[in-house]
């Protein structure tokens, strides 16, 4: 079966109308999947342990008397990484030191200074006391995501991160247990679904609240990820996988066919999207895919993806191109071209970055060091990649001298006379000299 893509020319005059049609994702919640989000989230907010016990039961077919025996222990971690085979686990190793590296550049401290009055001013930044990591389970168990989100918190210097997995049927994944362990994971519930994340943000008896819940999940994960949110603090409300790559039309076709299906796969509402000045190139990679799509082992994902929402896109030239990447501010953008230096000038809005020919965005998705977990949906406009700033707070820091309270007390006070704040214009005049 042929895949037919899309194709957009940023020359007609209703592309703009057509690429807002391409991007458009419905991210309204199910009604029902709200109802039962909420009831959840309640139950395990009023009734603790014993909610947790009953939706465990109820959706993982998991009995047990006891969230405690829900825990694995760190004895059970080290484990799991010493049964997995040895390829896997000297890879899991490579990629954490990869991404630690990465992540401790990003490393703030606190910082002060003195003004001309004396007056000390300056930020201390705190991590957070403790965060809350969310691995799916079953068959979407992704030990990267727990690479990506636990080691900036521990960079970060957060004191305890708890991990909640689901082991649907009691089904352990020793891959992600494993992963947990290199990357210094605290605690680890084998507690899933929303119950979990009620759970993380609420507390329980067992299970301790925690300051911001992170990682990926199902719709309600993310249902109740959007609903604790206020309570706790969450990474992002995160939409489908994205990539689009603009190429000069030099680099293989089979090479950038493969690197659109290295996102398609992930789940059918996935988007690849291919920009190139070269109108035969676009040719020769949709030949590359419906040559190579047979060969694919989730070939009926990827199909899905591609016919509904890919799209093949020629423009006049790379500056062209830069122009269409930025509306569309994509969660992974490859830059396929001769001199991706000069294109990145042009580039203002993509969660991640991938330079050259050789840089495959899978590469990112595992060991090139920095994170994975990235903004989609467009708002990389307004946000960036988790990192450790994500597990960082910052206070700012206010020590006047009394010369500098006597000479900025005086701007206080006419300020606030000004919005009719007699307390504060007051409370400032206190410290004001008599002349």
């Amino acid at each position: 079966m042929t895949v037919n893509i899309k194709r957009l020319n940023a020359s007609q005059a209703d592309f703009d109308s057509q690429l807002a049609t391409l991007l458009a994702w419905d991210d309204s919640v199910d009604h029902q999947v709200n109802e039962s989000v909420r009831h959840i989230l309640h139950e395990v907010k009023t009734r603790g342990d014993k909610a947790v016990l009953e939706f465990t039961e109820k959706f993982d077919r998991l009995n047990v008397a006891s969230v405690a025996e829900l825990e694995m222990s760190q004895a059970r971690l080290r484990q799991a990484l010493k049964t997995i085979p040895e390829d896997q686990r000297v890879a899991l190793q490579q990629a954490a030191d990869r991404v630690r590296d990465y992540h401790e550049r990003q490393d703030q401290k606190s910082w002060q200074y003195q003004d001309e009055d004396g007056t000390v001013l300056g930020q201390k930044v705190t991590p957070l006391d403790r965060a809350g990591l969310y691995v799916p389970g079953g068959k979407a168990a992704y030990p990267s995501s727990v690479l990506m989100n636990a080691i900036p918190a521990k960079v970060a210097g957060v004191a305890e991160v708890i991990m909640v997995v689901p082991t649907p049927d009691g089904v352990v994944n020793d891959l992600v247990l494993a992963a947990a362990a290199i990357a210094g994971v605290d605690r680890v519930f084998t507690v899933g679904g929303a119950q979990a994340v009620g759970a993380l943000a609420y507390g329980t008896e067992t299970i301790p609240a925690v300051d911001k819940i992170v990682g990926p999940g199902n719709i309600y994960v993310a249902t109740a990820k959007r609903e604790v949110f206020g309570t706790v603090g969450i990474d992002m409300i995160a939409g489908p996988s994205e990539i689009l790559v603009i190429c000069d039309g030099k680099t293989d076709p089979d090479w950038i066919a493969m690197d659109l299906f290295s996102q398609a796969e992930h789940d059918e509402q996935a988007q690849s999207i291919l920009i190139s000045p070269d109108a035969d190139f676009l040719n020769a990679v949709e030949t590359s895919i419906n040559k190579l799509l047979p060969t694919m082992e989730r070939a009926d994902i990827i199909r899905t993806s591609m016919t509904d929402r890919a799209a093949l896109i020629h423009v006049a030239d790379l500056s062209e191109a830069a122009k269409v990447s930025n509306r569309i501010a994509p969660e992974h953008l490859e830059l396929s071209v001769e001199n991706p230096e000069a294109l990145l000038e042009e580039i203002r809005h993509a969660g991640a970055i991938f330079m050259g020919r050789y840089t495959a965005e899978a590469l990112g998705d595992y060991c090139a060091g920095p994170n994975h977990v990235l903004p989609t949906s467009g708002t990389a406009r307004f946000s960036s990649p988790l990192g450790v700033y994500d597990f960082q707070k910052r206070s700012s820091i206010i020590g006047f001298s009394a010369k500098g309270a006597d000479r900025m007390g005086r701007v206080a006070s006419v300020l606030a006379r000004g919005e009719g704040l007699t307390a504060h214009a007051r409370s400032a005049e206190y410290r004001i000299k008599n002349d």
